[in-house]
């Protein structure tokens, strides 16, 4: 009676934790690299209330105006070399949050490629600055 021998013949299970371990780390991998396949434009859009947000220090508003200008704040800047201009502000700002304010007539395309700037400077947050609905019945001035 030899156990263990060399004429014991051949295992009848099959080993199982090697493949559950790759399985494991490819779990590991897919979970930590799907988050950064995910393409587009995160946007923090403002709740709709009657009360202005308050804020402590001056807000950073991008605007794009009729014609397709981009300002930071009040100083006009041009579409090429925006993203760098508004690097360069944000590195100063202990506050890295941008409200994006862009015209009503402006393609939504334009709007869309500053957003992407915007958000590849490093933003923390984005917020879209609009102007209530009127009410129906409210006279319109």
């Amino acid at each position: 009676m030899q156990i263990g021998g060399r004429d014991s013949g051949f295992m009848g299970e099959i080993n199982v934790t090697p493949f559950v371990d790759v399985m494991l780390v490819l779990l590991i991998i897919f979970m930590v690299t799907a988050p950064m396949m995910v393409e587009g434009v995160n946007v923090d859009l403002p709740e709709t209330t009657a009360q202005p947000l308050e804020s402590e220090k001056e807000p950073l508003v991008v605007s794009i105006d009729k014609d397709g200008q981009v300002f930071i704040n009040d100083f006009k800047t041009g579409r090429d070399i925006f993203a760098t201009k508004l690097g360069k502000v944000l590195e100063a700002r202990q506050d890295r949050t941008v409200y994006l304010k862009a015209d009503k007539t402006i393609p939504y395309g334009v709007v869309i490629q500053v957003m992407s700037d915007i958000r590849s400077t490093g933003v923390a947050k984005l917020g879209m600055v609009t102007l209530p609905a009127m009410e129906k019945g409210a006279d319109e001035n």
